[in-house]
C-alpha cells in the first residue's frame, strides 16, 4: 500500500502525460516554452482569478510574493506555528521576523480572533496556510487585515481544489501561493509552484522577479531570482489537470469512507460549513498517537506526523524567543496528529485494512 500512489495515477493517465512529454522533447523548448503560458491561463481560469504567475517551487512562490509586496527587514509578518517550515522561513529569508499566533482546534488554521493581539506598529503582513486542504477562516481574516493596512498572503499549497463561501483557494488575499510538489493534490514530476492575484502590476512585477529581474533580456530593472517553471512541469500539469476535479470527487470520498467509519473513535477531521477540503492529507488524532501508529506500521499501512514539532519550537527559530507553552493548541494537535493513506486511488480493500487497523487499536 502507498502513502501517496503516484504510480498509479502515471498508469492511469500514462498516455496523455507521455505525449505531453514527448510534445516538449520534440520541440526543444525546455524553458519558457509555450505550455507554461498555456497552464498560467488554465490555472487562473480554475482558480478564478485574472492572473496567474508560474515559478520554480511553492516555496518561491512565498518568496516571491514577499518580495513584491515589499516585506524585509524590520518588518513583522503573523502566521501559524503550525505548518510546513516553508511558510516561516520564506519570512525570514526576506529579513522580516515571523510571528506566530495559535490555530483553531477544529480546522487546525491560523485562528483569526488571534490575530490582533499580535499586530505592533512593525506588522506589514499576514501569511494565511489552507493546512491539510482546508480553507483557513479568510473572511474574517480579510476583515482584520483591510482594517490594519496589512498585506495578506494565501499559502494556498495543499489547497488547490478547495473553496470557501463559492471562492476557490488561490483567490483569498493580496497574492495566493500554491505547490506542485509530487504530494500535493495536483503534482509534478518535480518542482513547482503558481501565484495567483487580481492585481495586473503586481503579477507583471512577478514576471519579472522570477527572471532575474528582467523583463527584456540583459535589462535588469529589479534584483529578481531564477524561479521559471520548467516547460516539461507545465506539460505533465496541463495532462493532469484534466483529471483533477474528478480526483477531487474521488478524495472527498475516501474521506468520507474513513469519517464514516472512524468518527467515534478518533477525532477526524472537521470541513466547516460552506467549505469543500481536498484533503491533501487525512490526519487523525488520538492521544494514544504512538500506539496507533506502531500498530499501522506493523501491518504494513504507511503512515506520516503532519507535523510533529511546532515551528515556534524549531532549533530554527530560536532567536524568536519563543518558548513550551506559548502556543497551547498547536502544541497539543502535535502531540496527537498522524496522517493516513489518502489518493484518488485508494482502492476499497486497502482502506477497509486501513480501518479494520485502526479499529483494531482502540478495542484491544
Amino acid at each position: 500500500m502507498q502513502f501517496i500512489d503516484l504510480k498509479a495515477q502515471y498508469c492511469a493517465y500514462q498516455a496523455e502525460i507521455d505525449t505531453a512529454i514527448k510534445e516538449v522533447t520534440a520541440s526543444a523548448q525546455f524553458i519558457n516554452g509555450p505550455q507554461v503560458q498555456e497552464l498560467e491561463e488554465a490555472l487562473a481560469d480554475f482558480v478564478g482569478v485574472e492572473h496567474a504567475v508560474a515559478c520554480a517551487s511553492g516555496t518561491d512562490a512565498l518568496q516571491l510574493a514577499l518580495m513584491v509586496l515589499g516585506i524585509g527587514s524590520g518588518d513583522e509578518v503573523i502566521t501559524t506555528p503550525f505548518t510546513f517550515i516553508a511558510t516561516a522561513e520564506t519570512i525570514a529569508l526576506a529579513g522580516a521576523r515571523p510571528v506566530f499566533v495559535d490555530i483553531e482546534e477544529d480546522t487546525y488554521n491560523l485562528d483569526p480572533d488571534l490575530l490582533e493581539a499580535a499586530i505592533t506598529e512593525s506588522t506589514k503582513a499576514i501569511i494565511a496556510v489552507d493546512l491539510y486542504g482546508h480553507p483557513a477562516a479568510y473572511e474574517k481574516i480579510e476583515k482584520v487585515a483591510a482594517k490594519h493596512g496589512l498585506k495578506f498572503i494565501e499559502d494556498a499549497a495543499q489547497s488547490l481544489g478547495a473553496a470557501r463561501l463559492g471562492s476557490n483557494c488561490g483567490s483569498f488575499g493580496d497574492i495566493a501561493a500554491t505547490s506542485f510538489f509530487p504530494a500535493k493534490p495536483l503534482g509534478c514530476y518535480g518542482d513547482g509552484g503558481m501565484l495567483f492575484t487580481a492585481d495586473a502590476e503586481a503579477a507583471e512585477s512577478l514576471r519579472c522577479l522570477r527572471n532575474h529581474g528582467q523583463r527584456k533580456r540583459y535589462y535588469h530593472e529589479m534584483i529578481g531570482c531564477n524561479s521559471r517553471l520548467d516547460t516539461l512541469q507545465a506539460a505533465i500539469l496541463l495532462a493532469k489537470l484534466v483529471h483533477f476535479p474528478d480526483e477531487i470527487s474521488q478524495r472527498i470520498q475516501v474521506a468520507a469512507r474513513y469519517n464514516s467509519a472512524l468518527a467515534d473513535h478518533f477525532i477526524t477531521p472537521q470541513v466547516a460549513s460552506a467549505c469543500v477540503s481536498v484533503f491533501a492529507q487525512y490526519s487523525l488524532r488520538s492521544q494514544k498517537r504512538d500506539e496507533v501508529v506502531a500498530g499501522l506500521q506493523e501491518a504494513g499501512i504507511p503512515v506520516a506526523i503532519h507535523y510533529p514539532i511546532p515551528l515556534h519550537l524549531q532549533p530554527a527559530f530560536v532567536d524568536l524567543g519563543y518558548r513550551a507553552g506559548d502556543f497551547p493548541v498547536a502544541e497539543k494537535i502535535a502531540t496527537e496528529i498522524f496522517s493516513l493513506p489518502m489518493h484518488p486511488f485508494l482502492k476499497g480493500e486497502e482502506q477497509e485494512l486501513v480501518i479494520n487497523t485502526l479499529l483494531k487499536s482502540v478495542q484491544s
